[in-house]
């Protein structure tokens, strides 16, 4: 099951606000922000917006 395109219209970066885009292997969740640039993790087709479990993509 992937990612509804409802949910990921309303899905916020937590750190700074800014919206989130599906990564092309669909694994994760990047910030648009590229002054933030944290990638989210999906996990069981749960993205988990935790700031303390993304990483940084420059």
């Amino acid at each position: 099951m992937a990612l509804s395109p409802e949910l990921l219209e309303i899905l916020r970066c937590p750190k700074c606000k800014s919206k989130v885009e599906l990564k092309p292997d669909k694994s994760a969740l990047k910030c648009t922000d590229p002054e933030c640039a944290l990638v989210y993790p999906i996990r069981d087709d749960i993205p988990v917006m935790l700031i303390d479990e993304a990483t940084v993509e420059k």
